[in-house]
């Protein structure tokens, strides 16, 4: 089966063409040094809108069919952040640890990391993550993360994902 992965960057300057679009590209780049499986993605860019963005999860996860989805932008304090909220808001299940996780080693490179409220959760079939909007920060939190998330996608009935093991290994708990 080819997995379907959901990448939504959240800017209202890159949705608007102010900003070029790198933290999408950055997920790309990175999806692809990482998984050796088939796949192929949906791609969003949208203003940071607490309704257009729970919009687009929906879309990605029920219509378009996403195991996973990633979302970049909109984790911060900021009065217009609100990609947490929109993630809290179609998820049936949250999984603090993906957040607990990425915090924990972004505090490795910035003090700020503390500001950070990047979540996960489950919709259906489909994990959502929300990565920060910086390029190197989402490779870091990825490289963290990754490794649970073939598993977690296992678990709720998504696409079987293969990783680069040169790269990065998922972890899959042994058969008895």
């Amino acid at each position: 089966m080819n997995a379907k992965i959901g990448v939504i960057n959240v800017s209202d300057r890159a949705s608007q063409g102010v900003y070029e679009d790198i933290p999408g590209r950055a997920v790309l780049a990175t999806l692809s040094e990482y998984l050796i499986s088939d796949w192929s993605y949906e791609y969003a860019i949208i203003p940071d809108e607490e309704e257009l963005i729970a919009q687009k999860l929906i879309e990605m996860a029920d219509e378009k069919g996403c195991c996973l989805i990633v979302t970049t932008g909109g984790t911060g304090p900021a009065k217009r952040d609100v990609t947490p909220e929109a993630t809290l808001a179609v998820c049936q299940k949250i999984l603090p640890g993906f957040g607990e996780l990425m915090r924990a080693e972004s505090l490795k490179y910035v003090p700020t990391a503390i500001l950070s409220r990047q979540t996960a959760g489950i919709r259906d079939a489909s994990l959502i993550v929300n990565l920060p909007g910086k390029p190197k920060a989402i490779r870091q939190c990825l490289d963290a993360v990754f490794p649970a998330i073939p598993y977690c996608i296992d678990l709720i009935g998504g696409a079987y994902l293969e990783t680069n093991p040169a790269v990065i290994r998922a972890f899959r708990p042994k058969q008895d």
